[in-house]
């Protein structure tokens, strides 16, 4: 599949545009640690996943909806399946950034949140995600209709994940 690369106004010190795979892209700056670096001399690949976590949590805060919402509403959006493109190491000390958009809601349970990792010294994607997420009530865990609070936050920062 072919994406379209879109032009995004976030910009690194060097000045480079970073071409993200869809507009409005919520990013944080992030950078591998020493720690971060597995047997194969790049960063590991459950790194990459803690820092979707790590964005996507706070890119629900920056709309309006962090943990303590979830809890008093006891409602949550659990990952139902995760899927990820590895495709270019990274190094311990390169700075990257991770962006990530919410692509897709059935408006019932069901959303989608994509990622997208980028090199800041040469633009380069180095990975790529995606989440199917499900909205569960936390003290059953089973799957139930998103709330009118979830609704009325994350359906307009969806964004269209065309091809």
């Amino acid at each position: 599949m072919r994406r379209q690369a879109v032009q995004s106004a976030a910009t690194v010190s060097k000045g480079l545009h970073l071409n993200w795979d869809y507009p409005h892209a919520h990013t944080l700056p992030v950078t591998p640690e020493a720690g971060d670096i597995d047997g194969l001399q790049h960063t590991n690949n459950a790194v990459y996943v803690r820092w979707c976590e790590h964005i996507a949590w706070h890119h629900s805060a920056t709309l309006g909806l962090d943990l303590d919402d979830y809890r008093r509403l006891d409602r949550a959006m659990a990952i139902r399946r995760g899927e990820y493109d590895y495709l270019l190491p990274t190094r311990a000390g390169e700075a990257l950034t991770l962006a990530t958009w919410l692509c897709a809601s059935d408006g019932r349970s069901s959303m989608e949140r994509r990622f997208q990792l980028i090199r800041d010294s040469d633009g380069a994607t180095v990975v790529r995600g995606r989440w199917d997420l499900i909205c569960i009530e936390l003290s059953s865990g089973r799957a139930r209709r998103l709330p009118p609070e979830f609704l009325a936050v994350y359906e307009p920062a969806i964004v269209a994940a065309g091809a």
